[in-house]
């Protein structure tokens, strides 16, 4: 895995923890907007932009979307 894809991923699982502890999961917010868990998944990974799914988990944080899907760096090498 290649330092940008670690980066990604490690702010997927920091979204996860961190809907999880408002006591919401990522299969419910594939619920409340009609998309696939996966979809949800691909989306917290930065590898699928969704603003319905964006906006859902970022609404369930209380912070914006933009400040959640901020595009994570890629380093010059990659």
């Amino acid at each position: 895995m290649n330092n940008h894809a670690r980066k990604n991923f490690e702010a997927h699982e920091a979204l996860k923890m961190r809907l999880r502890l408002n006591g919401i999961s990522l299969a419910e917010i594939a619920r409340q907007v009609g998309v696939s868990r996966t979809t949800v998944s691909l989306v917290g990974l930065r590898k699928l932009q969704n603003s319905t799914v964006e906006r859902a988990i970022a609404d369930a944080l209380g912070v914006p979307a933009e400040h959640l899907f901020a595009p994570v760096e890629k380093e010059k090498s990659e």
